[in-house]
């Protein structure tokens, strides 16, 4: 199993801050895909991704037991 992590407004969409899926073997891309599917989601094209608090790319690929994190773009001034 897989934790993964919702920061900002998409912890609000989803309705936690955190959820357990299987997503080992998946592709970032992929896992993406079945969270916006899951919960709601608009898209997730310009939210960053970290696997086990380093940034990664959609193409990267999670392990048994990895964390991921969706972290939404933030402005500000």
């Amino acid at each position: 199993m897989n934790k993964v992590l919702f920061f900002a407004h998409l912890r609000d969409v989803a309705g936690s801050e955190s959820v357990e899926i299987e997503a080992a073997g998946k592709t970032v891309a992929e896992l993406k895909e079945e969270i916006v599917t899951k919960f709601g989601f608009q898209k997730l094209d310009t939210v960053m991704t970290a696997i086990n608090e380093e940034f990664a790319s959609d193409e990267d690929i999670i392990e048994e037991g990895d964390t991921i994190a969706f972290i939404p773009p933030v402005s500000g001034g």
